[in-house]
């Protein structure tokens, strides 16, 4: 069955042995599993998905044959995915006490056989963690601040939190940054926040991308003429690139759906933070369905391009995003 993170509770969820933590917000997810461990009182035992089935037998007999004297426990079970599927059906099937098992996995789409049998049974939890908006982040990273007693702008609050891709575990090591770096000082520049997370590097990036797909020529060569880009910034530029296109043929595609531009950009997953809302908007405007999806491949083949040519990227990459913002 699907429980949602929030209502993860040990005590109403007792007698239920098996649960299945899923998605990229490695953040919440440790911090939703603390509360389990806390909660437990019992002895913590973790491994990753190959050992277990190195030794499927082993495992097993660990759970089943407890010594009289042993407390209860619960199983961490590390970067979990279809192939541990027939040990839990295993396990199922026979009498487990005292042992709480997490499976703890990445992204796994609908086509999981895993998330599939986790979520059409009953006696198993299923639960998502999908990427923190970008309100909670702020109220995190605001809280931190101030039981730090540190002054910050909110400009700063804003930059830090867009650094972390809507996962709290990336905002708590950029926050740790700034903590130590800071010590006993009682307030921080917007310059010292940029160079101590490297944000120029991943703004002007993420800029670069966003206007060439915006067909916004004129700024798209203000930002090439500003940035000293050179050829180790390729696969970042390129990776930007392809995940800001996917990001407007799955918009292009719900829009069939007869949804308002709004209403997609809203809810959409992972969530498009409120500045970058306008320009998601005239992206997905200006492209046509089909031609997002030549557009696609011809990344793909840019991609195949500058690695056989890697001295030469530097100007493939520049004169592909100038054709394409024009």
């Amino acid at each position: 069955m699907i429980i949602k993170n929030f209502e993860l509770n040990i005590t109403k969820l007792s007698g239920l042995n098996f649960f299945l933590f899923y998605g990229e917000n490695e953040g919440l997810k440790n911090d939703r599993t603390k509360l389990f461990i806390n909660n437990f009182k019992g002895s913590l035992e973790k491994f990753e998905e190959s050992e277990v089935l190195h030794n499927t037998d082993r495992f097993i007999s660990s759970i089943i044959n407890k010594s009289f004297f042993e407390d209860k426990k619960i199983i961490i079970i590390s970067r979990v995915s279809d192939k541990i599927l027939a040990l839990i059906q295993d396990l199922l099937s026979r009498e487990i006490k005292d042992t709480i098992i997490i499976f703890n996995s990445g992204n796994l789409d609908k086509k999981s056989k895993l998330r599939t049998f986790f979520e059409k049974d009953n006696q198993l939890v299923c639960t998502p963690f999908y990427k923190d908006e970008l309100r909670i982040l702020s109220q995190i990273a605001n809280n931190f601040f101030k039981q730090k007693k540190i002054s910050v702008s909110q400009e700063i609050i804003n930059l830090i939190v867009e650094k972390c891709s809507g996962d709290r575990k990336n905002l708590s090591n950029e926050l740790d940054k700034i903590s130590s770096y800071l010590l006993k000082k009682e307030k921080i520049s917007l310059e010292e926040v940029v160079k101590l997370t490297n944000l120029y590097e991943d703004y002007s990036v993420s800029e670069l991308a966003d206007n060439c797909l915006a067909k916004n020529l004129k700024k798209t060569i203000k930002i090439i003429n500003e940035n000293n880009f050179n050829i180790d910034d390729s696969v970042l530029i390129i990776r930007t690139l392809l995940a800001k296109t996917k990001r407007i043929l799955d918009i292009k595609k719900h829009q069939n759906e007869n949804k308002s531009i709004d209403q997609i950009i809203s809810t959409y997953k992972p969530t498009i933070f409120w500045k970058d809302k306008e320009i998601v908007k005239s992206q997905v405007a200006k492209w046509k369905l089909t031609d997002v999806e030549n557009l696609i491949e011809k990344i793909y083949n840019l991609e195949l391009n500058v690695k056989k040519n890697y001295q030469s990227s530097k100007y493939i990459i520049s004169d592909f995003i100038l054709y394409t913002a024009s």
